[in-house]
């Protein structure tokens, strides 16, 4: 919470208009757009904190695009921010994880003259974790339209990560922490006051630290890894420095916003891969993998298929699923290098 003896602020909106006046060619547009998901957020977390007292837990009775059960929050955060982003006149093409197609805002709720936007995102992830109490959040990317009268509906939303102007999260959890990018290599982090409803400034530019010592990552699939990925967090959990034992420690909630915000904030690596259980991946590329992924190369950091960078991906589906390691960019080299070292014994094999 804000210290009440300080006077002078920097809240969410406060921090984003200076950062306009920054920017001479700066419309305003984006502020506004980043207004509404900041409302958005404030009321998914009003929702999440009373979700036991007025019966919003447990399932709602349908099943999403994923094949997952929808969880009452689910449906409720996924309305709020539709709505919310909806107002704002600024979004003229949406992507949730709960639509199966992607949402086409009317003209009419567009504000004319104005740059247009489109926002992927996920509005409640880890939502399996609300009867646990175990932090939860919402994902979200924003691209600027391509004004071009020819291009396709799809086309504005299956880019590479890199064309994203911003993205962020909010996770709920004892606090409400909004983390947002710009792209500008700067990465800021807001804690919600809810005393008097704002978002203050608690992480100015967060930097990853360059290696970290926590892995994070489900040792449940271990059995279902390809060999590098084995070999990899064998050698995490083997590792000496100066002949003394000195392994990484696991650190796993199972919600994606809780581990990348630890990952973020102290190190180390997240790392969701794809198996022989799920040979594509879990995560969903636009609105999981392409947000974080932007979060963390801003900080310092590196997000990577294993292969190649995630933000370089061309998506050709809306709900394409990637493998991903993300985190301080040291830890993931070293994946990569375990990676390669495995494909090019393969290739002379």
């Amino acid at each position: 919470m804000s210290d009440h003896t300080r006077t002078d602020l920097v809240t969410l909106s406060r921090h984003v208009l200076a950062e306009q006046r920054a920017h001479k060619d700066a419309t305003g547009d984006l502020t506004l757009l980043l207004v509404s998901i900041q409302l958005g957020c404030k009321f998914v977390a009003t929702c999440v904190r009373k979700a036991g007292i007025v019966n919003l837990t447990g399932l709602a009775g349908e099943t999403n695009v994923q094949g997952e059960d929808q969880k009452k929050l689910d449906v409720l955060a996924n309305e709020i921010f539709i709505n919310s982003l909806k107002s704002s006149g600024k979004v003229g093409v949406m992507v949730s994880e709960e639509d199966e197609e992607i949402i086409v805002v009317p003209t009419k709720d567009r504000d004319s003259g104005s740059h247009h936007y489109a926002v992927v995102f996920d509005p409640l992830d880890g939502s399996s974790n609300i009867e646990a109490g175990v932090s939860i959040g919402t994902i979200f990317g924003i691209y600027r339209i391509n004004k071009d009268a020819t291009a396709s509906v799809d086309s504005q939303v299956l880019r590479p990560g890199r064309e994203m102007v911003c993205a962020g999260y909010c996770m709920y959890g004892s606090s409400t922490n909004l983390v947002l990018s710009t792209g500008t290599g700067k990465v800021n982090g807001y804690t919600l006051d809810t005393t008097i409803g704002e978002f203050i400034l608690t992480h100015p530019n967060i930097r990853v630290p360059s290696r970290g010592k926590i892995y994070s990552v489900n040792e449940g699939n271990a059995v279902y890894w390809d060999a590098a990925c084995t070999e990899y967090f064998a050698a995490l959990k083997a590792r000496k420095v100066d002949g003394k034992p000195a392994p990484y420690s696991a650190r796993y909630v199972g919600s994606m916003v809780a581990d990348v915000h630890r990952t973020l904030l102290y190190g180390g690596i997240f790392a969701y891969p794809a198996d022989a259980k799920s040979k594509s991946g879990k995560l969903r590329v636009l609105y999981e993998c392409f947000p974080m992924a932007f979060l963390l190369e801003n900080a310092g950091g590196r997000a990577s298929t294993g292969t190649a960078p995630i933000l370089d991906i061309q998506p050709d589906k809306i709900h394409m699923r990637s493998p991903i390691f993300l985190g301080s960019a040291d830890d993931v080299a070293d994946l990569e290098a375990a990676y390669a070292k495995h494909s090019a014994a393969a290739k002379k094999a």
